[in-house]
């Protein structure tokens, strides 16, 4: 599927739900009550699904159908298990590279991030279900179609990929500016997983206090942070660039 498909109408989207449909972000108006609304708030609090109450005007605009206060965009790839994946990375003999991003916001800058990946081997992404970019069109429009190639995850928490990780023999490392190394004195050379943190907050204080390590990027201008995307591509490069250096 090369399109993320919208369905709309509560019924619809409780069915879809319960069809166990991908779904990866609901829509539903603001103040609405009702009981079949009720039912498909609570289904989506069950399978942990991202949602938002929005301004009727916002389902307008996704929709010119009769919604009837709720839209769903239903995921155009299938989401991997995060354990199959890193047991399948370690059994195929190649130094694992994970990405975690904690609760990125920006589609286009999700999108360019998994074309980055893609392009130095990062071995699979995980996000969080909630509070996250959407995989969407504008997502891969700017991943230039590298969403369809890398596996992707989503977990309840990025903290329980992190313990996960290094229950797998994998360092985690943080990109932050809350540290004194930069990323030039972290080894990348082992099996390691970098998290990235989202565009306003940075990684969660909860999540930072139980990482292998932390790195920052050397900052030299006036300007105290870069893209997150940008940021990302450093971080993936150097780690490029330590691997690559193990065999020449």
């Amino acid at each position: 599927m090369t399109n993320q498909t919208q369905i709309f109408g509560i019924r619809t989207i409780i069915e879809a739900v319960n069809a166990g449909e991908t779904i990866d972000k609901v829509f539903l108006q603001k103040g609405l009550r009702g009981e079949l609304f009720s039912e498909l708030e609570s289904l989506t609090r069950k399978h942990g699904i991202n949602t938002s109450y929005v301004p009727v005007e916002k389902l307008n605009r996704l929709t010119k159908k009769n919604h009837q206060g709720a839209v769903a965009q239903i995921a155009p790839i299938d989401f991997h298990d995060l354990e199959h994946l890193v047991i399948n990375v370690i059994e195929s003999g190649k130094t694992p590279l994970f990405l975690l991003l904690d609760q990125l916001s920006d589609v286009r800058n999700f999108g360019a991030i998994i074309r980055t990946a893609e392009c130095t081997g990062v071995s699979g992404i995980i996000i969080q279900k909630k509070g996250g970019a959407p995989v969407n069109g504008d997502t891969i429009k700017t991943s230039a179609g590298a969403v369809f190639t890398i596996p992707i995850c989503k977990v309840d928490h990025i903290k329980d990929a992190v313990f996960y990780m290094q229950a797998s023999g994998i360092k985690v490392i943080a990109a932050t500016e809350k540290t004194q190394n930069t990323l030039f004195d972290v080894s990348f050379k082992e099996p390691c997983a970098i998290i990235m943190g989202s565009e306003d907050r940075g990684i969660n204080p909860s999540t930072l206090k139980v990482v292998d390590a932390k790195a920052k990027l050397p900052l030299l201008g006036d300007i105290e942070s870069l893209n997150v995307s940008v940021a990302c591509g450093a971080f993936l490069y150097e780690a490029v660039r330590q691997r690559l250096s193990i065999n020449d």
